[in-house]
């Protein structure tokens, strides 16, 4: 019998785990990437590519390594926990060397047309048309798998901004920001706070110029100056630049420049500070959780998932919130939204916090209005002589190259569990990393590459098209209830509790209670310690005989790129105290049941 012929759309991460997945069910995957070369997202581009996103030079992921690598390939222990987008990009390499996963990539190729065939309804089949060098190429084939991901074409709206078509400055979408130089000494105002306007907000903010506004005095004094320092302001400029100050050292009726700057601190001096426009305001997790241990290796466990499931979302909200204020009030930081940290997806960012107090960043409301050159602010301020805007505003997907079979409304895409179409004849048609985790996205591609290709060979099955669109509507109704309305907010899963609903589809789910019974310290790592990867190998197909040796190991490579300098034996990591481990294990036996 000949092998199905899968088409991958798409050469970033999902694509590389789509082909592997295709080898490991003996099928023959055929990959279109339109670039000329793997990583999508994760590739750095000095000049964006026009369908594609496009990331700044600075990009490090929110995701520590452990979380997110494929669940058969560990990250290697000495990269580093929070890592880089080129050393992210040396891991997609590494994997994809390893599993000689590049022979099945068509690079340089587009994929204009993807149609079903006329005997569909019995064959399930497809015709592809793909463009390669300006030649165009029909070909048939079994199954097709989206890779395209959801971070596709900027999301810029500019039509609830009044008076921006007669903004003289610049303005533009984050993914054509690539480094800070770009508007040094330039006044600039952030507008949104999701995990790409929280970085550049606080990378311009060490470049831009201060924003001043302000009053003037009578005179301007001046002398010279000590030796070894230097006048800030040179005599002609002091009064032009006076007007626009904010923060001067007033002494009686004249203002005095020479107040302690020497020469090579005179930049940092005058300069920075970035308007961060917010409608709504944000929650601000950082990276480092406790103990210094990675942020989502403390929060993602199977004993959170159970805890949140079991207690009222009032109390995790505030439990969370406390938290979260115990490093800095979101109130006092004009960061505090009015709704809850569970009914938005919140932004991960460490440096934020610090640029606010130290004045470098400014908090706003939502703009109302833009006139030639200023910012109007829904509270009525206004902050004159703005150079530029940067629309940090998010992504919209779409598959123009798809027929009508699926329609995108809204960023809105109706799927089973977020992947399969629900009225085909044949399933056969499969998207792949269409969602917004709570976690990272790496691993979840994955484990959905794993479903779908085992649905395409027939080993797995989909229920009836009215169970699957009972499903839809459920999720869709369970998100409106608890996120606030935004494009962001259409595809959002949580990590722990998504992996496993596909899990249990492709019958990988990890049997907790089983693993207790047979092997009590791994199944403390796998229900008290992180969720990782890992665990999805443990047992059924796709089995991974290293799976339990990198779960017991895993905190070792957490630990090897942090502990660089050696100080003899440190207290080991402990998801949660010893004697509440024990209560937890004999409360387990009468829970894990309901749960598992």
């Amino acid at each position: 019998m000949a092998k199905k012929r899968v088409a991958i759309i798409g050469g970033g991460s999902s694509g590389l785990c789509a082909i592997k997945s295709c080898l490991d069910e003996g099928m023959e995957p055929v990959c279109f990437e339109r670039t000329n070369d793997i990583g999508g997202l994760w590739r750095y581009e000095e000049n964006p590519e026009e369908g594609r996103a496009s990331i700044y030079k600075s990009v490090i992921i929110n995701t520590s390594k452990e979380m997110m690598c494929f669940s058969d390939f560990p990250i290697p222990d000495d990269f580093p926990n929070y890592m880089h987008n080129s050393k992210i990009m040396e891991y997609f390499r590494m994997y994809a060397k390893h599993f000689d996963l590049l022979n099945y990539v068509r690079f340089k190729t587009s994929v204009c047309h993807v149609t079903r065939r006329p005997d569909f309804s019995t064959t399930g089949q497809w015709d592809v048309v793909t463009e390669t060098d300006g030649k165009q190429e029909s070909s048939i084939f079994d199954g097709i798998l989206v890779c395209s991901g959801h971070h596709t074409y900027a999301h810029l709206p500019l039509h609830t901004f009044p008076g921006i078509e007669k903004f003289r400055g610049c303005y533009l979408h984050s993914r054509e920001y690539k480094n800070p130089q770009e508007f040094s000494d330039k006044r600039v105002i952030v507008i949104g706070i999701g995990n790409s306007g929280g970085d550049l907000a606080v990378e311009i903010s060490h470049t831009a110029k201060q924003c001043l506004v302000g009053r003037t005095q009578n005179f301007i004094a001046r002398h010279e100056p000590a030796r070894g320092w230097k006048n800030i302001l040179p005599r002609k400029e002091s009064q032009q630049c006076l007007k626009r100050c904010k923060e001067f050292l007033c002494l009686g009726d004249s203002i005095d420049f020479n107040i302690g700057a020497k020469e090579e601190e005179i930049a940092e001096e005058i300069n920075t500070k970035v308007f961060l426009s917010t409608r709504r305001g944000a929650w601000i997790l950082n990276r480092v959780g406790d103990e210094g241990y990675p942020m989502d290796i403390v929060l993602s466990t199977r004993l959170n998932a159970v805890l949140n499931k079991f207690l009222a979302t009032s109390m995790v909200n505030k439990w969370a919130e406390k938290r979260l204020n115990a490093r800095f009030s979101h109130s006092h930081y004009g960061l505090q939204p009015t709704h809850r940290i569970l009914n938005q997806h919140p932004t991960v960012n460490d440096d934020l916090p610090n640029r606010i107090i130290s004045g470098k960043v400014l908090v706003k409301p939502n703009v109302s209005e833009f006139t030639e050159t200023a910012a109007i602010f829904e509270d009525g301020t206004k902050e004159d002589n703005i150079d530029a805007v940067v629309f940090a505003t998010g992504y919209s997907f779409s598959f123009p190259f798809l027929e009508s079979c699926v329609e995108v409304v809204n960023n809105q895409i109706s799927l089973y569990k977020f992947v399969f179409p629900p009225h085909l004849e044949k399933p056969t048609l499969a998207f792949i990393g269409l969602v917004q985790p709570l976690g990272a996205i790496m691993p979840i591609s994955e484990l959905q590459c794993r479903w779908a290709t085992r649905v395409f060979k027939g080993l797995n099955s989909l229920p009836s098209m009215s169970d699957m669109m009972a499903d839809i509507t459920q999720k869709k109704e369970e998100m409106a209830k608890r996120y606030v309305k935004s494009p962001r907010h259409t595809i959002q899963v949580d990590f722990v509790q998504y992996m496993d609903e596909i899990a249990s589809l492709t019958g990988v789910k990890p049997n907790v209670l089983s693993l207790f019974l047979t092997d009590p310290k791994l199944a403390m790592e796998v229900f008290f310690g992180p969720c990782t990867p890992y665990q999805y190998r443990l047992s059924g197909p796709g089995k991974w005989d290293g799976a339990r040796r990198a779960i017991v190991t895993q905190k070792e490579r957490i630990i090897r790129p942090m502990k660089t300098r050696s100080i003899g034996d440190s207290t080991s990591y402990s998801s949660v105290p010893f004697l509440l481990k024990i209560v937890c294990v004999v409360a387990l036996f009468a829970v894990i049941l309901a749960y598992f």
